[in-house]
């Protein structure tokens, strides 16, 4: 059946009045062999039931987290994200709202980005946030650009706790401007000496919080070496859970902050899509990039919203524009900041307070596993162990188990033969006591 409103008296009256004689003749300039003939290799139309069948036959072969017990990490985490939120976006206003260019009639989108941005601000420990990026890796290249603007230096000091996506993308922004970024070696051992390279020609000094190998650490004294060189401290926060529970890098005296919320309200989705998180010391404002939605009043002196200092983006004076970054985020900051609401403060802190216990949880037992080593004894809900056999075959023999076990090192560091022993393991809220004995009979099983 063709689901086309033109009867075959339709297309001839339209071909007459074209001067053509059949739909052939209409694609006489294209090339004889570059058109397609006779009909396309496809097969046969099918009903909805039969589509229904095939697509849910199909869509069985996959292993989803929600499935099975889940330990994977490395930048993307599982949390329970409440069914109302799912609900709330499908609200015509949210799922068709765009770019807020009239404030008069954009009040609901400039709200929620106004929370969202005092929410980030809130946990971060910093004094302005902005309305979202893309996603964590390429607020870690914004940042990085924005520090040599402030410091009108070019020379990025990059962690090697910092993860390998936010290195790659920004060693990739670094290729087409003037930033020279010294990207140091993996680091799951903690051994690396950032303030000793610290000097007066740094722009800034990247790390991460957690660390990608799962390492917590104070970066007090770091951003005190670099503001004495004049460098900037950019913190990476790829879990942001564990700002309810850690010391923030605000109060660390981090510069700028970035990271990726799409582990709140947004969900795994297969890797996607992510949510850029900013925040700066207010004095740096003018140099962030990105929306920066902003508090005022209306003529009758009632409470509204505005994009401020847009004049610096690409809406205007592109060639003075602070970056290439025009838009936001927005329908992932609004499940961000939904998935914080319903949290509350108290929510936040236990939310994190019990991942971390279920991660030590987790830890002690597969202490006790032949075959398995801990990295490190300080780790918020992700930690690195050194396997007795390469972490891949590992994994995949779990994976026939149906025990989504980690992720292998190797996987985002396969030129590091250092690197194939090792996996990472993330434990949140749900994970189950039932989930933690599986993965340690599993170990177990195929270490032995």
């Amino acid at each position: 059946m063709r689901f086309l409103p033109l009867t075959d008296a339709d297309r001839a009256d339209m071909l007459k009045a074209v001067g053509a004689k059949s739909v052939d003749d209409l694609f006489c300039d294209v090339p004889a062999q570059a058109r397609q003939s006779g009909a396309l290799p496809l097969p046969k139309g099918l009903s909805e039931m039969e589509v229904e069948r095939k697509l849910s036959a199909m869509a069985a072969k996959n292993m989803a987290a929600s499935d099975v017990p889940c330990f994977l990490g490395a930048g993307a985490y599982r949390h329970h994200i409440p069914a109302a939120i799912d609900q709330l976006l499908t609200r015509g206003e949210f799922l068709t709202a765009y770019t807020p260019y009239q404030p008069e009639v954009s009040q609901g989108t400039l709200q929620y980005l106004f929370e969202f941005q005092t929410q980030v601000a809130l946990i971060t420990g910093m004094e302005v946030a902005n309305a979202s990026l893309y996603d964590g890796a390429t607020a870690c290249a914004e940042a990085a650009l924005m520090a040599a603007r402030v410091t009108k230096r070019a020379k990025v000091l990059m962690s090697g706790n910092v993860h390998p996506h936010y290195r790659e993308v920004t060693a990739t922004q670094a290729k087409f401007t003037h930033l020279e970024v010294e990207a140091l070696a993996p680091d799951p051992f903690c051994i690396e000496d950032l303030m000793g390279r610290v000097d007066s020609q740094t722009a800034c000094v990247v790390v991460q919080l957690p660390g990608f190998f799962g390492q917590l650490s104070d970066f007090s004294a770091l951003a005190s070496a670099c503001q004495a060189e004049g460098a900037l401290l950019v913190v990476a926060v790829t879990e942001p859970v564990a700002l309810g529970a850690i010391k923030s890098p605000g109060e660390m005296g981090a510069d700028i902050v970035i990271g990726d919320g799409a582990s709140l309200g947004v969900g795994l989705n297969f890797g996607g899509p992510g949510l850029g998180l900013m925040a700066v010391k207010e004095k740096y404002v003018r140099q962030m990039p990105g929306r920066l939605i902003g508090e005022t009043v209306d003529a009758d002196g009632k409470r509204g919203w505005v994009l401020t200092l847009s004049t610096r983006e690409q809406h205007i004076r592109r060639e003075k524009a602070t970056s290439n970054i025009c838009t936001n985020s927005g329908l992932c900051a609004l499940a961000f900041s939904m998935h914080m609401t319903f949290l509350g403060e108290a929510g936040f802190t236990k939310l994190a307070q019990l991942n971390h216990a279920r991660a030590v949880q987790l830890a002690e037992r597969l202490a006790q596993v032949k075959g398995v080593k801990l990295l490190s004894k300080t780790f918020f809900n992700e930690f690195a162990v050194q396997l007795s056999k390469p972490a891949a075959q590992v994994v995949d023999a779990l994976a026939a188990k149906r025990i989504l076990a980690g992720v292998p090192v190797s996987r985002l560091y396969p030129t590091w033969p250092e690197m194939e022993n090792l996996m990472l393991i993330a434990v949140t809220e749900t994970v189950t006591d039932e989930d933690m004995d599986a993965l340690v009979s599993g170990l177990q099983e195929v270490l032995s």
